[in-house]
């Protein structure tokens, strides 16, 4: 198996109220800190491990607001297998239809484009930038340009959703046909604009049994117009599944580069330094800019591997005579998770409650 390469870009036009990534606005950060940051991007590549790549993915922020030159001259700098899956998360409001013909020309076969929802009211208090006309524009613009393996990201359970409108972004989604969704229930993640406003009042979660009710929606509806539910929070048409979020799935060495990055390599999991002077004053003394890094155990290992795996709903695990054995029985019995092909996969009940099976299992 090739290597897999996650490059973080950490800028964007205006930080989400919801988001927690490491990220700055382009009021914070000019358009010469974006040069300086791709210049030292590109020599943390020089000084890290010469692999060769079958996936490459840039996330963010939003790795579209750099122009194609950047991201041409960041791939320049890897050995990239041939059919490689080359992925650029892509905002609306970030790419031209001449822009997207630059993207596809200098390699980028795979596009994940940040539309969260089809509703102007919702993307107004998600605070996205862009609204629905513009989300269509950059889909239809991105077919124009040649992408043929489109992915796109939409949250629900957003505050005051109701199942009508979640249905009408489901519409959407039957229409433009994307090769690929991910769809995520909106997390309160401290630290955010959310969370302040959440602890005011001026903002209120969806009720529990609702959300559950909005997924189970998903599910069917995601799966009657042709979709592989493939992880708990992806689906796919066939042969589209996101090559390079499977190798995190399956616990699979992979490399992060850029500020804030993590990655997983030789049995070493680390993450790069969260501040621009720390980054780039340890590449300037030509070392990895590694804030900190830790020796991943055996029941790291382990664990990883049954949580991990667990996402993976065609695939599974595999059960071993170890300490997790009975952890994994017992939640047969209690109908989460289910025996087929000599592999254990999450039941439909056991996806609904995920992570109360993982926190099990990790007890």
């Amino acid at each position: 198996m090739c290597d897999a390469i996650y490059i973080h870009i950490p800028f964007c036009i205006k930080k989400c109220g919801y988001c927690d990534f490491l990220s700055f606005s382009c009021e914070e950060k000019s358009r010469e800190d974006r040069k300086k940051y791709v210049k030292k991007l590109i020599e943390e590549i020089e000084l890290s491990p010469k692999l060769t790549y079958d996936t490459v993915y840039f996330g963010g922020g939003t790795p579209s607001i750099l122009e194609v030159e950047e991201i041409k001259s960041i791939l320049e700098k890897l050995d990239i297998e041939e059919n490689a899956e080359i992925t650029l998360e892509v905002n609306p409001q970030t790419v031209s239809l001449e822009k997207l013909k630059g993207l596809r020309s200098i390699g980028i076969n795979r596009l994940s484009i940040g539309i969260q929802s089809f509703d102007d009211e919702k993307l107004k208090v998600l605070g996205r930038v862009h609204n629905k006309e513009v989300a269509l524009e950059t889909y239809e613009n991105a077919r124009k340009a040649g992408f043929t393996n489109i992915s796109i990201d939409l949250i629900f359970a957003t505050p005051n959703q109701t199942v009508e409108e979640l249905l009408e972004d489901l519409k959407m989604v039957k229409k433009l046909n994307p090769e690929h969704i991910s769809i995520y229930s909106l997390i309160w993640e401290e630290g955010t604009k959310f969370m302040e406003l959440l602890d005011s009042g001026k903002l209120n979660p969806l009720d529990n049994e609702l959300e559950a009710d909005m997924y189970e929606l998903i599910i069917d509806k995601l799966k009657k117009m042709g979709y592989t539910h493939y992880e708990i929070s992806n689906f796919a048409k066939k042969g589209y599944e996101s090559r390079h979020n499977s190798k995190y799935w399956k616990n699979v060495d992979y490399l992060g580069v850029g500020l804030g990055a993590s990655g997983y390599y030789n049995g070493i999991r680390y993450k790069n330094h969260i501040t621009f002077e720390e980054y780039y004053a340890d590449i300037e003394d030509k070392k990895r800019p590694i804030l900190e890094e830790e020796t991943v155990g055996e029941k790291d290992k382990l664990e990883n591997y049954y949580i991990l795996g667990l996402r993976l709903l065609n695939d599974g695990i595999e059960l071993e005579e170890n300490g997790y054995k009975e952890k994994i029985l017992k939640l047969v019995e209690k109908g989460y998770i289910k025996e087929e092909d000599n592999r254990y996969k999450l039941t439909s009940k056991g996806i609904m409650v995920a992570n109360d099976v993982f926190v099990e299992i990790m007890e």
